[in-house]
């Protein structure tokens, strides 16, 4: 526009002379708000409009190019200006990659030499974009998302891979081996979508691990009740056991009382250092139904037995 022929940026922007910076820049983003091609969509005429007070105020708002043109009038470009309008950021305007009106100002004013973010505009006059965080100043909006997955304690012990549906799209996730309950994965631009920009955000996903009705997580150790019999306890052995890993024997210890719990090393959870431990927790387990024979060797055992089981409780229960 300025090779044009002169223009009289002053008139252009509704200001004088002899109005200060501030002035000009608030002039600028009334006029820059109410013709910007955003919110006048289709019309030429607006943006051109937009596209000469862009050119106005990069020369009035940068001090050398504002002494120029007031001292050289129409050849301030020959004085050493702009030179044909090249160069001006308000010529060559690509607003597709703008998201929304606060962007491009931010960018505009930086560019002009204001600094980033000094629009001054309050967030929510146009979508997306920008907020105003509570100190006053101006942040970009967070595009980023949750959601909350839940796993099978054997997908959380083993990993595994999920097919989610995220806005319209089937996700492939990998859940690695030994993710407990509040592990978050994040899924690299999968999040919220700006209209207008192409610009997305992250997707974390928050996991809860269901229970399972054997094994309880403790750390990276797992936890489990054994039951075991009367003999088992009383006279010791070698026992069968599953553990997430398969079948495996443990030797429980002759004489041994319930509550003691057996530590299988490195059967545990998968954690960054390697496996965990399993704990086993031996717990009696009387028959519902004993047979004759059983009763009969019971009843011998009751007729022999040398300690009685209550004898230090007795002795320390008396005040």
């Amino acid at each position: 526009m300025a090779g044009s022929g002169y223009k009289d940026y002053f008139q252009v922007l509704g200001v004088q002379r002899s109005d200060d910076t501030d002035t000009i820049k608030r002039s600028f983003r009334k006029l820059a708000r109410q013709y910007h091609p955003d919110v006048n969509p289709g019309d030429r005429a607006a943006e051109a409009k937009f596209k000469e007070i862009s050119e106005a105020y990069e020369v009035l708002s940068d001090p050398e190019k504002r002494r120029k043109y007031e001292q050289f009038g129409q050849y301030w470009n020959q004085a050493g200006g702009m030179g044909s309008g090249a160069g001006v950021p308000g010529m060559d305007v690509d607003f597709g990659r703008y998201g929304n009106f606060d962007d491009f100002i931010n960018d505009l004013l930086g560019r002009f030499g204001g600094p980033a973010g000094a629009s001054g505009f309050q967030a929510g006059g146009f979508p997306g974009g920008f907020a105003r965080n509570p100190s006053g100043s101006r942040a970009p909006i967070n595009l980023d998302a949750e959601a909350t997955v839940n796993v099978s304690f054997a997908e959380a012990f083993r990993g595994g891979e999920r097919t989610l549906s995220v806005n319209d799209e089937r996700v492939q996730v990998r859940i690695p081996p030994g993710v407990k309950t509040g592990s978050r994965l994040r899924l690299k631009g999968k999040g919220n979508l700006q209209p207008g920009t192409g610009r997305r955000g992250d997707l974390y996903l928050n996991l809860t691990v269901q229970a399972h009705s054997i094994w309880r997580l403790d750390g990276d150790q797992l936890r489990a009740d054994l039951p075991v019999s009367l003999d088992e306890l009383a006279l010791g052995g070698n026992v069968s056991v599953m553990t997430p890993d398969g079948e495996a024997q443990v030797s429980i210890p002759a004489g041994t009382s319930p509550g003691r719990s057996l530590r299988l090393k490195g059967k545990g959870w998968p954690g960054r250092s390697g496996r965990g431990d399993l704990l086993l927790t031996l717990t009696l387990k009387l028959p519902t139904n004993w047979s004759q024979e059983e009763r009969r060797l019971l009843e011998q055992l009751r007729a022999h037995r040398q300690e009685s089981p209550r004898q230090d409780w007795l002795r320390s229960a008396t005040l």
